[in-house]
This record gives C-alpha cells, structure tokens and sequence, in this order.
C-alpha cells in the first residue's frame, strides 16, 4: 500500500552550518490493512516522515508512493490525519467538526449528516454530537478527531501521537478501540509513539528508527491478532516484546541525551 524509497530529509539548504538532516536514506513498506508503529528517540524524524508520506512535506532524497503512484503533495482522497494536538473548532459542535472535514475533501452536502453520525457511533459520541468541544474531556476530543478522520472513508489513516496527552488508563481503552476498528474497516494505519507498550499492543509491525538522522534500524513483528483485548495487556508475549523494544532503543536514546 505504502513504499518508502530511500526517503531522507533535511531543514535548511546544504552548505548552512544550521541545516538539520532528520532523516537518512528510510526504506520500508506498509502492507494494506496492516497497522505499523514508528518509534524512535525524540527527534528521530518520526513526524517528519509521516509528513512526508502524507505529501505535507517534500523528501530532500527519495520518494514515497501509495498504491505505486508517487506522492507529490496532500491526498485527502486516500490519506487522512489524526494529531496530538486538538485541531477541533471551539465554535463548531462535535458533528459539525466532523462534517469539516468531508467539506474539503469535497464530499456532497447530501452525504455529510449519515456519513458524519456513522462515524461518531463508531467512535461511541453520537451522543455528544451537539456539544460543544469544550463540553468533552481529553479522550472524547481525540475521538471526535479520529470521527472526523474516519468520516473522510479513507484507505489510510496517520496518527500522530494522537493519544500521548491523554492519561495511561484513557491511552489503553482508546487503543483497544482502536484495534476493534482496524479490524472492522480494514484501514491501512501509520502511528507514530514514544509509548514501548502502546506500540505493541496496537501495531502489528514496530519500526524502530535511530537517532538523528532517523532511519531504520529494525523492524518487529507482533504476532497478534485484532481486535486485541486487555488480557493482551499483561500478557508475557507482550512483556517480552516491550522488553525487545527497549533494548533497541536505549543506546539510540543514549544517544540523544549526551
């Protein structure tokens, strides 16, 4: 669904002493319907590589291409965004938020109210669809987000941290939800953590990218089905595999920290 091709990128022109490579020749895939984490060290280039794959940002090296056509720019027809931060309107209600987003997408006005309360219960907040964003708490506002990405009805989703200023307890039941919907809508989903634990318990591939300049030092698998259940949680596998993780990254966190 999605190949990465040798991506690199780099902040500033070359010659200028403050040019910042974040990232270095990064290859990998992403098979439809499949969920992959990137994790990495604080700035690795994680954010920027989905930007990258996303077309809000151009590759200095490289290039990225989904279904074998090359990104060169925005695609709201096949790629919708989820952020960490609150991209909500404070004037608009829940499902008119929702609706925002169709509206650039360009999807008719016929369509806007089934497409936007289908994706408000999946989420579970059509009750809440004429509130206000200030009447939510953290967690429902990031689930009003993922209605709104989800009413685009496009193949690929790219999360950017999108629970990591959320409470660890609202962080797992939303990841449990989510991998209920990954295995509902067979969406392709690009999820970018710092969290060992949430990586495993949602991804079904880890990316583990190294220092700056980020590119890939491995690759993990998790042999596990969705939905996945809390049980999952604390089970060993999952011990093991967070424990595996750490091992990767600390010497590339080391390496950020001298």
């Amino acid at each position: 669904m999605i190949r990465i091709e040798g991506v690199g990128h780099a902040f500033g022109e070359a010659g200028n002493p403050r040019r910042v490579v974040a990232l270095e020749s990064t290859t990998f895939e992403v098979a439809r319907g499949e969920l992959l984490c990137l994790i990495g060290p604080s700035g690795c280039g994680k954010s920027t590589l989905l930007n990258v794959i996303g077309g809000l940002a151009t590759p200095s090296t490289g290039r990225v291409t989904i279904d074998g056509q090359a990104v060169k720019g925005p695609s709201p027809q096949k790629v919708a965004f989820v952020f960490q931060d609150n991209t909500l309107f404070p004037w608009r209600t829940v499902i008119d938020n929702v609706k925002l987003g169709m509206v650039y997408q360009g999807v008719p006005k016929s369509e806007h109210d089934d497409r936007a309360r289908e994706s408000l219960q999946a989420v579970g907040l059509m009750e809440f669809a004429d509130h206000y964003p200030a009447q939510l708490s953290g967690g429902m506002k990031q689930r009003a987000q993922l209605a709104r990405a989800l009413g685009l009805r496009t193949e690929i989703l790219l999360m950017d941290e999108p629970f990591a200023a959320l409470d660890e307890q609202t962080r797992m039941v939303l990841g449990e939800d989510l991998s209920v919907l990954l295995a509902k809508t067979g969406k392709t989903i690009v999820f970018v953590t710092h969290s060992l634990v949430e990586a495993v318990f949602l991804a079904d591939r880890v990316a583990v990218l190294t220092a700056r300049p980020g590119k890939i030092k491995t690759i993990i698998n998790v042999d596990e089905g969705h939905p996945r259940k809390s049980d999952f949680m604390t089970s060993p596998k999952l011990g093991a595999l967070r424990n595996e993780l750490y091992e990767l990254l600390h010497d590339e966190i080391r390496k950020t920290v001298r």
